[in-house]
C-alpha cells in the first residue's frame, strides 16, 4: 500500500497539538479571508511567507499560505480532505509537497500528489492548479536529490495534458557546476534564503499574474485627446 495515498494527520509526538492547531487556524482563515490564490504544502511554502518576496510579490495578489513545516504528501492530502479548501473560492491553488517523503519511491510520491490534485479538483472544478517542481536539496549530490528529480520528470509526464494545470520549473540555477548548492540560496541546503526565494518564486509570480488576469481586456494605453 502506498502511504502517500492514505490521508493522515501528523501524530502529536510532543503533546502540544501544534500541527492540528495550525490546521484549525487555516480553517478559520478560510471563513474570514477572501483569497485569490492559496499556497498549500510543506516547509518550502511555510518558509516563503517569512521572506521579502512574499510581502513584495504575493501579498498584493491576495494570497493565503497554508504551508506546514515537515508535512508529507499524506498530511497535505488529509488537510485538503478535512476542510482547508472547502469554504474558499480561489482562482488559483499552488501545491508544493513531496520533498519530505524521501522514504517513499518517486512513483509513490507522484501518485500521492496526483491524489491531492484529484481532491482539489473535486472541490474546485474550474480552479487553476499550479504545481512547481520540487527543489534540489543537500549541499552535495545525494540520493534524495536524484529521487526528487525523478519525481519532477514523472510529474511533468503525468500533468502535461491535464486541463487548467500548470507544471512550472522553479529548480533551475541552484546546483552549481561542481554539483553543490550554495548556502546563499538555501541556508540549510533545503529552505530558501531571500535570494533563493527570489530565484525560485519570481517565475511563480509571473504565472500567477497571467492566470489571475486571464480573459481581462488589455488596457488601452493610448493617450486620450
Amino acid at each position: 500500500m502506498n502511504s502517500c495515498k492514505i490521508p493522515v494527520p501528523v501524530e502529536d509526538e510532543h503533546g502540544d497539538n501544534r500541527w492540528l492547531s495550525i490546521h484549525n487556524r487555516f480553517l478559520a482563515e478560510t471563513r474570514h479571508k477572501d483569497a485569490d490564490v492559496i499556497f498549500i504544502g510543506d516547509s518550502v511554502i511555510q518558509a516563503l511567507q517569512h521572506t521579502d518576496i512574499w510581502n513584495e510579490l504575493f501579498v498584493p495578489l491576495h494570497c493565503l499560505n497554508f504551508g506546514i513545516h515537515r508535512d508529507l504528501v499524506e498530511n497535505v492530502l488529509w488537510r485538503v480532505q478535512n476542510g482547508e479548501l472547502d469554504n474558499v473560492k480561489p482562482k488559483v491553488i499552488l501545491l508544493h509537497v513531496g520533498t519530505n517523503n524521501y522514504k517513499n519511491t518517486a512513483e509513490e510520491i507522484v501518485e500521492g500528489i496526483l491524489e491531492i490534485i484529484n481532491a482539489i479538483r473535486e472541490r474546485h472544478h474550474d480552479v487553476y492548479i499550479v504545481v512547481p517542481t520540487l527543489l534540489p536539496r543537500g549541499q552535495n549530490p545525494n540520493a534524495i536529490r536524484e529521487k526528487l528529480q525523478n519525481v519532477n520528470e514523472l510529474l511533468q509526464k503525468n500533468l502535461q495534458n491535464l486541463p487548467k494545470i500548470e507544471f512550472l520549473s522553479i529548480d533551475k540555477g541552484f546546483i552549481q557546476p561542481d554539483g553543490t548548492i550554495s548556502h546563499h540560496d538555501m541556508y540549510d541546503y533545503l529552505l530558501l534564503t531571500n535570494a533563493g526565494s527570489k530565484k525560485a518564486f519570481e517565475p511563480v509570480h509571473e504565472i500567477l499574474q497571467q492566470l489571475l488576469h486571464e480573459g481581462e481586456p488589455e488596457k488601452d494605453l493610448t493617450p486620450s485627446e
